[in-house]
């Protein structure tokens, strides 16, 4: 009995270990599928239409369902946020990212995403909601690794270096033909900046949500919504930006496959699969999984889509992912600061034999005025003197 005990008690420890990694394989997946789609002409407008509308039809039935009665009301203001909200997630991130994975590739995208945590923490400082007080280690390893990330990310913007081969890429047949291509290296550099942008646009999505979510606490219901308005807004876009019919046509091929996994993997069960790790561990413990994604991308990519990997991406995301690593663990210090603060001090007094005991309780501010005024009518006993005069633990 004592051994299933613990080999229970060793499963649900590493329950969330292993629904990341799984997560990181899911994620890793769309990116591969996605690239191969859009290597064989997908628009991203239209995929990303019919991404969000396989969320929302996934998404929506639960939220109508579990949160029917704690949904809160809607009002103009919390529709505008989950408008803007719609825009900036579904709309500007994706298509941006789409957009610099197709001129990028796979890895160099992951690798470009890991700077999520230290934009989102720079914005969060400039709205004034996290205070950077230089005096404190948390603070200057967050602010330390926001400019080692971005140094990482200029590195991979701005050089690419030689080809680096792995051992299972090389092919002693393969003809070296001249790869230098003026075009591509534009492409290259494009492609970075739109995968900045679109990281921007998820960390603003982050600082919106968090301030929504204080007055629509629903996260179902909140999710479900931006879901459904961002589907609206980009069949906008996309009727603006390509204007052939032919290109919203899609059967049971590849495009299929990369709009449903990206909708029902990426935005709906990775949705649901993070929130309960979450709720136990922690935001710092789900972001902390992010470099992993990179590492499986490109593995899988070298192999299915025969990759390259050059030197400046291998070094710019090294550089990367030591900023991410800098940045959560000052995130980590300010989660447990927070948390040692919400537990109530320990009080020392006294039982009914005289002896010292611990108690923790909240005391409001009439207890303490009854306490005050009691001392005073009688005198206090000296073993509970002597435990008041004793240091704090």
């Amino acid at each position: 009995m004592e051994n299933q005990g613990c080999f229970s008690s060793f499963i649900d420890r590493c329950k969330p270990y292993i629904a990341m990694i799984s997560l990181q394989f899911g994620y890793a997946g769309m990116n591969i599928i996605t690239k191969v789609s859009l290597n064989r002409g997908m628009s991203h407008y239209v995929l990303v239409v019919y991404r969000h509308a396989f969320a929302t039809a996934v998404i929506a039935p639960f939220a109508l369902i579990l949160e029917r009665k704690i949904r809160p009301k809607m009002t103009f203001r919390i529709f505008i946020q989950l408008f803007v909200l719609g825009l900036l997630g579904p709309v500007i991130d994706q298509n941006f990212y789409y957009a610099g994975l197709k001129y990028t590739s796979p890895t160099f995208s992951c690798a470009m995403s890991n700077m999520l945590p230290a934009m989102t923490f720079v914005m969060a400082v400039l709205f004034r909601m996290e205070k950077l007080d230089l005096k404190k280690v948390r603070c200057q390893a967050k602010l330390v690794g926001t400019l080692v990330t971005v140094l990482g990310a200029m590195l991979m913007t701005l050089y690419k270096g030689p080809i680096l081969e792995m051992f299972w890429t090389q092919n002693p047949h393969k003809t070296n033909a001249p790869e230098t291509n003026g075009n591509s290296d534009k492409d290259w550099v494009k492609g970075s900046i739109f995968l900045i942008i679109a990281t921007f646009a998820w960390a603003s999505l982050f600082i919106l949500q968090a301030i929504t979510m204080r007055r629509y606490p629903a996260q179902l219901s909140l999710t479900a919504m931006v879901v459904f308005l961002g589907t609206l807004q980009s069949i906008a876009v996309t009727f603006v930006m390509e204007h052939s019919t032919s290109v919203w046509s899609i059967g049971w091929d590849m495009n299929l496959l990369a709009a449903a996994y990206a909708g029902i993997v990426s935005s709906s069960i990775a949705y649901y699969v993070q929130g309960l790790v979450m709720q136990k561990r922690g935001p710092v413990f789900v972001t902390a999984f992010s470099p992993l994604m990179m590492i499986i991308v490109a593995i899988m990519g070298s192999f299915i889509l025969a990759e390259k990997i050059y030197l400046g991406g291998i070094l710019g995301a090294v550089l990367i992912v030591a900023g991410l690593y800098s940045v959560l663990w000052g995130k980590y210090k300010e989660y447990k600061e927070k948390e040692a603060e919400a537990i109530p001090e320990p009080i020392k007094g006294v039982d009914e034999n005289g002896r010292t005991i611990m108690m923790i309780e909240d005391i409001d501010e009439n207890d303490i005025e009854m306490q005050k005024a009691a001392s005073k009518l009688a005198p206090i006993p000296e073993p509970l003197m002597k435990a008041n005069q004793a240091p704090k633990v």
